[in-house]
């Protein structure tokens, strides 16, 4: 297949031949562009068909959104990247989308770097290599990509960056882990929309069981693909608490998965080392729970990655093209720029 238009983007150029097109022409079409494109299609439909034998890689993303602020959700999102990169053994992404106040690479004590303001205010440079200089080293099988935007620099971004980024991390990592802020969740509702599995982290309060109903309802409609996991956080053990395990399950109407009980003591120092709790916590029955729920995630991400395997397989040409034609079209509605 051979496409034409009018769009003279390079990085149009590269999603239509990365998709499966053979070539793109500009137009004006000329009898002498149209002629070698036809030799060269010729050539490559005569040449012998290279066979691809190595293993389709495994893929799945985990969203983690918390429904207050304070509830925890960036320690779950760390300490999960921690388990499936150094228990599970899997080339793990950690993609903290608070731009401005993410503790992603804070809490591992990693400088943050420029890589996640860069893709936001750069989409067309996102690719392989990007991916490969921005992200920052945390163990062996760990990657973070975080930021610390300054606050007077509002975010004005469409959510494509955010988009690519994801696509991009498909195709290097097993996991992602993305800790979700629910702001973002809703501004850029296609963040969600190649996330197979989700935990909401929430603590006891009313205020909580409320929110936790809301992003709950708001999934299903959203998103009816996510497997859910409902994490309760910084629970007070032996404490008053705002609303009982029980009729907290009784408001949002289903169970909740895991339990983390509140440790002041191991908090306090995991901050102080720059690790996660899990990692400094080994013997704690605190993170027992946080260990369950990363061996459950595990197993599920290789059912996403047996899943997502014959999606892909199952994916025409057309249905690439498809996808693509929508960027073309959003694209002609702005001034091209020749590159």
């Amino acid at each position: 297949m051979i496409a034409a238009g009018q769009v003279n983007d390079v990085r149009l150029y590269r999603d239509l031949v990365a998709s499966g097109i053979q070539d793109y022409l500009l137009k004006p079409l000329h009898p002498d562009m149209l002629r070698e494109a036809f030799v060269h299609a010729q050539v490559m439909l005569n040449a012998p068909k290279p066979v691809d034998l190595s293993p389709e890689r495994p893929h799945c993303s985990v969203g983690v959104i918390g429904t207050r602020g304070g509830v925890g959700a960036s320690t779950i999102a760390t300490s999960i990247a921690w388990l499936l990169a150094d228990k599970e053994k899997r080339s793990t992404a950690l993609l903290d989308l608070d731009v401005h106040f993410g503790t992603g690479a804070l809490s591992l004590d990693l400088e943050p770097g420029r890589g996640l303001t860069d893709a936001i205010e750069n989409p067309s440079r996102i690719d392989g290599l990007f991916i490969e200089r921005a992200m920052v080293k945390a163990t062996e099988n760990l990657s973070v990509l975080s930021a610390e935007a300054p606050i007077s620099s509002p975010v004005v971004t469409d959510g494509s960056a955010f988009y690519q980024l994801q696509e991009e991390m498909r195709a290097a990592f097993e996991c992602t882990v993305v800790d979700l802020p629910r702001a973002m969740m809703i501004q850029h509702p296609h963040l969600i929309s190649d996330v197979k599995l989700a935990v909401i982290v929430t603590d006891l309060t009313l205020a909580a069981a409320r929110d936790t109903i809301r992003i709950l309802s708001w999934l299903k409609t959203n998103a009816p693909q996510i497997e859910l996991f409902v994490v309760a956080n910084r629970v007070h053990t032996g404490g008053q608490l705002e609303i009982s395990r029980k009729d907290f399950e009784g408001s949002i109407e289903r169970k909740i998965d895991y339990l983390v009980s509140f440790d002041q003591k191991l908090a306090a120092q995991s901050a102080k080392l720059g690790k996660p709790i899990v990692e400094v916590g080994k013997t704690s029955k605190t993170i027992a729970p946080i260990v369950a729920l990363a061996s459950a995630l595990a197993a599920a991400v290789a059912d996403c990655g047996i899943d997502g395997a014959k999606a892909s397989r199952g994916r025409s040409l057309m249905g690439k093209f498809g996808e693509l034609r929508g960027l073309m079209t959003k694209r002609t509605l702005k001034p091209a720029k020749a590159k």
